[in-house]
């Protein structure tokens, strides 16, 4: 697949998952980055911002499998995963699929699943595949995880740890609309909801061939340095315990080069480092105990940081 054709695709899933969700272009775009990056995504944010919403638009407007599970505090690794159980009628086991044999995974309220169960999701994602009883499975491509969780009520969740929360190539937040934007909602949904409308736009085939396509749009040798010293300075940060990891800088070379993708260009430039650096990095510093009280520190520091590395001004189209 080219490079316009992704561009191309990317737009129709776009222009169908706005009949749905309103003013949130950034947030469709983090969304589609992942998609076509072979990534996961956990948005964040309270209750009644349109996560589960949005995650429903875009597995309806691609013709794949979809499967929605509600993380609750006795959800089992095997509800995810699968089970070998007994049947008595024909003298044999057999293996029950979980909910992760899909292409489209809802995670609704992940951080309410004891830590075991998130767990039971670390192969599914990093590797695409399940092992139960010493038998590995792979899972159908493509598989993309979409986890909501809310930040506020703490009460009964497990917050996901550094090795889960890294699994995520992007988290990212809904935010409350504007007053134009709620008037727009509310008309959009005072008869019906336009969920319930909305056709596929593409094929799970179409989604592989951009996977396997988006790696050809061009990273100059000096953005990659780019790259690399945001997350150097990361770990030289006096508030940070643990920086950027090379998996992080690994995961923001993907991201870039599908922005770039949806901005219409072949090459990758600062510019698609700096608006993906918070969605990218963001959730993968980790803050000493003493700065963690204070609430969105993460973006104050990622923002210093760009103040402070130098940036690449060569010709980075050629």
């Amino acid at each position: 697949m080219e490079l316009q054709e992704i561009r191309q695709l990317c737009a129709r899933i776009k222009e169908n998952i706005n009949r749905v969700i309103v003013g949130k272009e950034d947030v469709i775009d983090h969304l589609l980055i992942a998609m076509i990056a072979s990534g996961h995504i956990l948005l964040e944010d309270v209750p009644g911002t349109g996560k589960t919403m949005l995650a429903k638009a875009a597995a309806k407007s691609v013709a794949c499998e979809f499967k929605r599970i509600q993380f609750t505090p006795d959800l089992l690794p095997s509800d995810l995963t699968g089970i070998n159980y007994y049947d008595q009628k024909a003298g044999e086991f057999r293996f029950r699929p979980g909910a992760v044999f899909t292409n489209i995974l809802l995670g609704d309220e992940i951080n309410r699943a004891t830590p075991r169960t998130q767990s039971s999701l670390l192969e599914c994602m990093e590797e695409r595949q399940v092992t139960i009883d010493g038998v590995t499975t792979r899972l159908s491509a493509p598989f993309l995880v979409i986890a909501t969780q809310n930040p506020v009520e703490t009460q009964g969740t497990f917050p996901l740890p550094e090795a889960q929360l890294d699994r995520f190539l992007i988290k990212t937040d809904m935010g409350y609309p504007d007053t134009a934007d709620g008037v727009s909602i509310l008309s959009r949904f005072k008869t019906e909801s336009p969920l319930d409308t909305i056709e596929p736009v593409a094929t799970a085939a179409d989604i592989v061939a951009a996977q396997e396509s988006y790696t050809a749009c061009h990273v100059a040798e000096s953005v990659l340095r780019y790259i690399v010293e945001i997350a150097e300075e990361t770990r030289r940060h006096p508030d940070v315990v643990l920086g950027v990891s090379p998996r992080g800088t690994q995961a923001m070379l993907r991201t870039v080069q599908v922005h770039a993708i949806l901005a219409g260009r072949d090459y990758v430039t600062p510019d698609d480092v700096k608006a993906m650096v918070g969605p990218v990095f963001g959730h993968r510093i980790i803050l000493k105990n003493s700065a963690r009280v204070k609430r969105g520190l993460q973006a104050e520091i990622l923002d210093f940081i760009l103040s402070r590395v130098p940036v690449p001004s060569e010709d980075l189209e050629q």
